[in-house]
């Protein structure tokens, strides 16, 4: 041990020399801040990315008018694993594309074994005749369409 003279002969002072003070407030507000946080993160991803009903039909506004514009690339990269697995992009117009311009009327939820998915109507305008057709988009690394029927 070293020897000689010290700056402070003293013992250093106690740290805590008063009463313990009772923190229940800040605890409180910091979980409070916490949950308030979590809810405004959900509620900006609705804002920014919309909900399921409006991310589907966004995506069968852009896959139905890039058909209509022959941008089979775009509409091929749209379509979901098992119907890439069962058409070919030159096979993609004619099992998907109608006559005229297609517009996007609405859409519905479901689930099919126990997974959302959703339908969407497209009204295909062709002058005077039009056709309907019903999109099946799922959640699938992204929302993809996955099916179509005519709809009735």
């Amino acid at each position: 041990m070293t020897q000689g003279p010290f700056l402070y002969d003293d013992d250093p002072a106690p740290l805590h020399t008063g009463e313990a003070r009772n923190r229940n407030g800040t605890l409180i507000a910091l979980i409070t801040a916490t949950v308030v946080v979590a809810l405004l993160m959900v509620g900006g991803m609705v804002l920014f990315k919309g909900t399921a009903g409006d991310q589907a039909e966004e995506v069968a506004g852009v896959f139905t008018a890039a058909l209509a514009a022959g941008d089979t690339e775009t509409a091929y990269g749209l379509i979901c694993d098992s119907e890439r697995g069962r058409i070919t992009p030159d096979e993609l117009a004619g099992e998907y594309l109608q006559p005229g311009d297609p517009e996007v009327t609405g859409s519905r939820g479901d689930r099919v074994d126990g997974e959302p998915v959703r339908y969407v109507q497209v009204r295909w305008a062709d002058g005077g005749s039009t056709a309907t057709t019903e999109l099946t988009v799922v959640p699938e690394g992204g929302t993809k369409v996955c099916g179509t029927a005519a709809a009735g």
